[in-house]
């Protein structure tokens, strides 16, 4: 892989992924199945992760950030998806959604406030999604009320990711419905808050140690200083936001595609069946053959979204295009490599059936696949014309 220049890493971009990996091979990979079976994140890893720099990779080190490149972040993601998937978003969200809304539209005294908190102590998550605003993300009817010397918030999220272990909130409510999108403005509100509560946790088929949460704003009194960017400017906020942070999730189903077929060629060495190591069948070998091309072909899309986005150019169309294959490639190939195990792919004794669970939301979350297809045939058209 590193032979394709595409693909190839420079020196200190493939050491910091070989410590990503290394310190998730020995800090998380011991507590996976726990956490997968309790359906919780272990609050031990929270220090680990701040101490190792990776809930403020891109962030400035002035603001104690890691001041690397959003490339760096892409591969941090990577490299845990092969471990587990579900502390791979925990950190995805932090820095391609929450670091990054505050790096690119918060003033600099919400700046300061925040990011040495983001990128040392606090969980950030990012609260977008209603009951009845999915992929029209903007019908959304939380409410924000100018009071004069605050902003009164009500309403509900669903759907939001990290939200149990938060304790910053960047949250999208409407100041006018009758403006449309363009009544949309973004908050940062904290937990405790006064009608400020995270309510159920939603109970899911993968990725469960990253929790799934209900918001509730009731009343809440919000500071004037606590908008961020420009009042009705949300719609745009969230929405090149959310254009980097598929970046974050392609890279995501990448790494777990990876890390399920990792796991499947080792196992297709040891397993033996009529007197030889399963990996000497050709129906095995092809099968493996397969996965290695396409889990290639993803990391050429993931890494030049990537690129691109570092380099100042247009990205948008190539995100999608990233994000729609990835996640399918996770799914395809977390099943085929399933296989490679037999029946004792179908139990947790081995990783297979996790890969293949975790494999699902990728084709849902941050804009589905028919979203993702939408935007890539609008981009080519107006290209074409």
């Amino acid at each position: 892989m590193a032979a394709n220049p595409l693909t190839a890493l420079s020196h200190d971009e493939a050491l910091f992924q070989q410590e990503v990996e290394r310190f998730a091979r020995t800090a998380i990979g011991p507590k996976v199945l726990e956490m997968d079976e309790k359906e919780q994140f272990d609050l031990e890893l929270l220090p680990q992760l701040f101490d190792m720099g990776l809930m403020g990779i891109e962030v400035p080190t002035e603001h104690g950030g890691a001041g690397g490149t959003f490339f760096m972040s892409i591969l941090a993601i990577e490299a845990m998806a092969k471990i587990d998937p579900a502390v791979s978003v925990i950190c995805d969200v932090q820095n391609t959604l929450v670091n990054n809304i505050f790096m690119r539209y918060a003033n600099p005294a919400q700046q300061q406030k925040y990011l040495s908190r983001l990128t040392s102590k606090d969980v950030g998550s990012y609260c977008l999604t209603e009951p009845n605003s999915g992929s029209d993300a903007f019908a959304m009817k939380s409410r924000a009320y100018d009071e004069g010397d605050h902003w009164r918030l009500d309403g509900k999220k669903i759907f939001i990711t990290n939200a149990k272990e938060a304790n910053i909130f960047v949250v999208f409510a409407n100041i006018n419905p009758e403006l449309g999108y363009k009544g949309i403005t973004a908050f940062v509100l904290e937990r405790g808050m006064p009608g400020f509560k995270v309510g159920k946790k939603e109970k899911k088929l993968g990725i469960r140690a990253s929790s799934t949460c209900e918001v509730i704003f009731e009343n809440v009194r919000v500071p004037k200083e606590n908008v961020i960017g420009e009042i009705g400017k949300g719609y745009k906020i969230a929405i090149e936001t959310l254009n980097e942070g598929r970046i974050g999730i392609a890279a995501q189903m990448l790494g777990l595609a990876q890390g399920a077929f990792e796991g499947a060629l080792k196992y297709s060495r040891q397993r033996e069946q009529f007197g030889k190591p399963i990996k000497e069948f050709q129906g095995i070998q092809f099968s493996i053959a397969k996965a290695a091309t396409e889990i290639e072909a993803a990391r050429l899309l993931v890494y030049n979204a990537a690129r691109l986005k570092d380099a100042g150019k247009e990205f948008v169309k190539e995100a999608a295009m990233a994000k729609h294959f990835a996640s399918a490639v996770a799914e395809t190939v977390s099943s085929e490599m399933l296989e490679v195990y037999g029946g004792y792919g179908f139990i947790k004794e081995f990783p297979a059936e996790k890969f293949y669970r975790d494999a699902k939301i990728g084709k849902l979350y941050e804009g589905t696949t028919n979203m993702q297809l939408a935007t890539i045939f609008k981009l080519i058209d107006s290209q074409y014309r």
